[in-house]
């Protein structure tokens, strides 16, 4: 990675519910295959998690919470 380059940063989104060791786990895993692919070292690579309620999160049109159809 170039000297003066931005600081990448990787969001993930997803349902609420994931245990502390989950998320440690995934931030691993996520910053080293970031550097596996695009190089840079561990201490620049941000990872932000947002946990979002099922009810606020819709897939084709239903909500989360909503019951999938048969």
């Amino acid at each position: 990675m170039a000297r003066g380059s931005p600081m990448p940063v990787i969001r993930i989104e997803m349902y609420e519910g994931r245990t502390v060791e989950q998320k440690r786990a995934c931030a691993a895993a996520v910053t080293q295959a970031f550097i596996d692919t695009c190089g840079g070292n561990p201490q620049s690579i941000n990872v932000i998690f947002s946990d979002v309620p099922k009810q606020d999160w819709a897939i084709g049109g239903r909500l989360g919470i909503d019951p999938k159809p048969e």
